[in-house]
């Protein structure tokens, strides 16, 4: 089975930037970010106050009138992020660096301390804002991942989501 990456939603002026691990099968099949219904990516967005309702994956494209880009590091489909190769991470590092420096949106979210990592190439990671950015002058900010895998409590999860309101 052939999976299709989905499109990047980019545009000058953005606000804020998500970046992913990579597509879902789920996202694949339909085209859309965060398409997985276990996935609590668009219900956390609406938690923190970032969109002003729980936006469905079919609407992805809206939030670019929001200001707000989807992307992701690597642009193949997979069934769990344990399936990309370390060559597809550089190549998608070096690939997000050329965006993040065209775009220059406002921040730059990084939904997951795995993404950051990936990036990055740091090994200490904490949520909210990083000190040391790898784009000089942007602001790089790592949120936890909205995967329903992750067992960090929502309610912490939309609090660390909120910190990126001082950016729109």
């Amino acid at each position: 089975m052939h999976l299709e990456p989905i499109p990047d939603h980019l545009q000058e002026g953005l606000k804020i930037l998500f970046v992913g691990f990579n597509p879902s099968i789920r996202s694949s099949e339909t085209g859309f970010h965060y398409a997985n219904p276990t996935n609590r990516f668009w219900k956390i967005l609406h938690e923190a106050g970032l969109t002003p309702r729980k936006f469905a994956p079919h609407e992805n494209r809206e939030l670019l009138e929001l200001g707000y880009g989807l992307t992701n590091i690597v642009d193949r489909p997979t069934k769990e992020a344990a399936e990309i190769t370390k060559e597809e991470y550089k190549e998608g590092a070096a690939l997000l660096r050329e965006k993040i420096e065209a775009y220059r949106p406002n921040a730059v979210c990084f939904v997951g301390k795995g993404v950051y990592k990936e990036f990055s190439r740091k090994r200490k990671i904490d949520w909210g804002v990083q000190d040391e950015p790898v784009v000089p002058g942007m602001v790089e900010f790592v949120a936890p991942s909205s995967s329903g895998l992750v067992r960090i409590k929502m309610n912490d999860i939309v609090d660390v989501y909120r910190g990126l309101s001082k950016y729109l």
